[in-house]
């Protein structure tokens, strides 16, 4: 379980990045609800220590266990149809126990990123049949539809693209790829139709509104205001923005015309009150963060470790992607927190947790001019 490591080795330019984008959110976090600050600093503080541990134990040994982490995603999503999920805002996507709350799609996240590299790297050799494949496709598709019945869309999406990084870097034939994507496109062309004509199966009435007042704002004001509001927030800060805790009358943050600044709009709090720099910092250090995560994983000493660290980059790089191109209009608005920066204590310790694993990986890189190729 555990082993004995060098500390030349612990990738302390990760954990540099991570904490400083941390602290940044619980500037703007405070800013944007001074009551929240404390328990994010809580959140950071408890992110270090499971960080930590988590670095230090043997990832080939957590690997072991990839049936029960597959079981507890099942459990955990399942629990959150049942009687004892919270509902929020027409939504159910929490549990409580004893008082406390957290979001299980988000500790999933960090769960499904450590079975399926347990179980491409498994059947690394047989991956490219069709049986496989459809056997992956089915143990992706229960999380999946799980977390689509919270609602959950851009959850849902997140997964979904995390699984496709994670079975392309395992070795998906080119061929198979290939095949997909001649599928794909025109049946994306035709979900885009299906969309703006509200005849999509799998999308409700309220999603719909989001795509349509993205794509004419003008047309649908009422349902467009969130979003517009966040980009003339962003663009209202200008190149420095106009200060944490500022009591400008023209914040549109202060005349609370920006709901859920805490968490899936933080970005427009930095925007506003950091302005262009600190937007520039922000993104700066995710993608330091993501290429960090992608450098680890091409030293790493095995397929097991590769996809770990791979499968973080892609979630914390999409993820943030996301959430941006909500805030800034490149994408139609549904929530997801920004990693590191947002409120949320369950997302935090998750991603925290997550660092952790790729920081083990590290520890155990594999010599250069040994091993397989990236």
């Amino acid at each position: 379980m555990f082993k004995q490591y060098k500390l030349k080795d612990y990738r302390f330019r990760l954990v540099v990045y991570v904490v400083i984008l941390t602290i940044i959110g619980i500037f703007v976090v405070g800013s944007a609800q001074k009551s929240l600050q404390d328990n994010q600093i809580m959140g950071l503080f408890a992110g270090l220590v499971v960080m930590v541990i988590a670095s230090l134990i043997d990832y080939s040994f957590l690997l072991k266990f990839r049936r029960i982490f597959y079981l507890m995603v099942v459990g955990l999503l399942g629990l959150v149809l049942t009687g004892i999920g919270v509902t929020r805002g027409g939504a159910t996507r929490w549990i409580e126990i004893g008082g406390f709350q957290f979001q299980p799609s988000e500790i999933c996240k960090i769960l499904l990123i450590l079975f399926f590299a347990a179980f491409f790297m498994k059947y690394r050799d047989t991956l490219n049949t069709w049986k496989m494949l459809l056997i992956s496709l089915v143990l992706i598709a229960i999380p999946l539809v799980l977390i689509l019945k919270q609602p959950n869309l851009s959850t849902t999406i997140i997964v979904a693209i995390l699984f496709v990084s994670m079975i392309f870097v395992a070795g998906l034939s080119y061929k198979i790829v290939l095949g997909v994507l001649a599928v794909g496109i025109p049946a994306a062309i035709v979900s885009i139709i299906l969309m703006l004509k509200e005849k999509f199966p799998l999308l409700q009435s309220y999603q719909y509104m989001r795509i349509l007042s993205w794509l004419n704002p003008e047309k649908y004001p009422d349902d467009a205001r969130q979003q517009q509001n966040s980009i003339i927030a962003i663009g209202s800060g200008q190149l420095w923005g106009k200060g944490l805790n500022n009591s400008s009358y023209t914040s549109l943050k202060n005349g609370n015309y920006v709901s859920e600044d805490q968490t899936d709009f933080i970005f427009t709090v930095i925007g506003e009150e950091l302005g262009f720099v600190g937007c520039v910092i922000v993104i700066i250090l995710i993608l330091l963060i993501v290429f960090e995560c992608i450098w680890i994983a091409k030293n790493a000493r095995d397929l097991g470790g590769r996809l770990i660290a791979s499968g973080m980059a892609a979630l914390i790089g999409f993820q943030s992607f996301v959430n941006i191109g909500v805030t800034t209009g490149l994408l139609p608005n549904t929530g997801v927190p920004l990693p590191f920066v947002s409120y949320g204590l369950t997302s935090m310790v998750s991603m925290y947790i997550g660092i952790g694993l790729v920081l083990n990986v590290g520890l155990q890189a594999r010599k250069y001019g040994s091993g397989d190729d990236f």
